[in-house]
């Protein structure tokens, strides 16, 4: 790896492809803290990652975007996730595919059902039959993925993808192949120098 051409990340961590390696750069630059971290869980981490730091970025939208359309299979119709975690992902990769002749529609699951106007746990431009891919920012435990997952089948649509820009804790890969559903994380903890789960 040029450190010229990567001047965020540092040298010595695994070999990428150009695309992944631009989205990795972008995450060392304006994602990933290190010190001392209080996570979700309540377990204590020397490092945290604010992927929404990176996907709300024009530059991070892009290598996001580039990255996910990949592996994005090409007969997907629509793209969500949990809202707040997944909607600036599933929204930037739709709205760059669509830039490249790609149509995914996007969406949101709401964390409570809505009882008034239109109700339901979905938001957005998901179609009963849509082949889903369920998205992220950033997963550790999983839990969040596969209650969008549970959501957008009870709906009528049927996911065929998961990924999400980092996976750090290195389980919603047995979960995905338990439920069935192809899972491809654009990065995971080791891309970044960190162990699963650390």
């Amino acid at each position: 790896m040029m450190s010229s051409q990567y001047m965020h990340t540092p040298e010595g961590l695994p070999q990428l492809s150009p695309v992944l390696a631009r989205l990795r750069d972008n995450v060392f630059e304006h994602s990933l803290k290190t010190g001392d971290f209080t996570l979700k869980s309540g377990r204590k981490s020397t490092w945290f990652l604010d992927t929404k730091q990176t996907m709300c970025r024009p530059d991070g939208v892009l290598a996001v975007a580039d990255a996910a359309l990949e592996i994005i299979p090409s007969d997907a119709t629509a793209i969500g996730g949990l809202t707040m975690g997944a909607d600036p992902v599933a929204y930037g990769i739709a709205a760059v595919a669509a830039t490249k002749g790609l149509h995914l529609r996007s969406f949101s699951v709401r964390k409570e059902a809505k009882d008034h106007g239109i109700k339901g746990r979905i938001a957005g431009a998901l179609l009963p039959g849509d082949k889903v891919v369920i998205t992220e920012d950033t997963v550790t435990r999983g839990t969040s993925i596969f209650e969008a997952v549970e959501a957008v089948r009870e709906f009528g649509a049927i996911p065929v993808l998961i990924t999400v820009i980092v996976d750090r804790g290195g389980t919603c890969a047995a979960m995905a192949a338990e439920a069935g559903i192809p899972y491809k994380p654009l990065l995971v903890a080791p891309d970044l120098g960190f162990e699963f789960g650390s």
